[in-house]
């Protein structure tokens, strides 16, 4: 007996973290380890591989957006390089960890909606 899901955007589930099919059940069981199975729609989650490419994401859009403002904030204030280094560090650092969720989330909402029968369990 299959039941016919309304999949939501990779968008909307990877911004809520939620699981791609139903997007009511949580994707996540830890900071980043994926269920392995949706609490609600059943579906197979540990076939879900998002690899490194949301970090590598990460990289090149934190570095697009901060690096812009961090020399703009060096031209305009007369902080000493140590300080400089803390608060990019920290800053870079926080959005880093506070992206990686949602952006791991989306690459694997965007892998259910482009494979999904490589990532559907033939007995559902």
């Amino acid at each position: 007996m299959s039941t016919h899901y309304t999949s939501p955007s990779p968008l909307t589930a990877g911004l809520r973290c939620a699981c791609p099919r139903c997007g009511r059940g949580k994707l996540f069981d830890g900071y980043l380890t994926v269920n392995e199975r949706c609490s609600v729609c059943n579906l197979n989650l540990a076939r879900q591989d998002s690899g490194d490419g949301p970090a590598v994401f990460l990289i090149f859009i934190l570095g697009f957006l901060v690096v812009p403002v961090a020399l703009w904030v060096s031209m305009s204030v007369d902080w000493p390089l140590w300080l400089h280094a803390i608060v990019w560090s920290i800053v870079v650092l926080g959005l880093a960890l506070g992206m990686l969720r949602p952006a791991k989330a989306y690459v694997v909402a965007l892998q259910y909606r482009h494979r999904r029968n490589e990532l559907e369990d033939p007995d559902e």
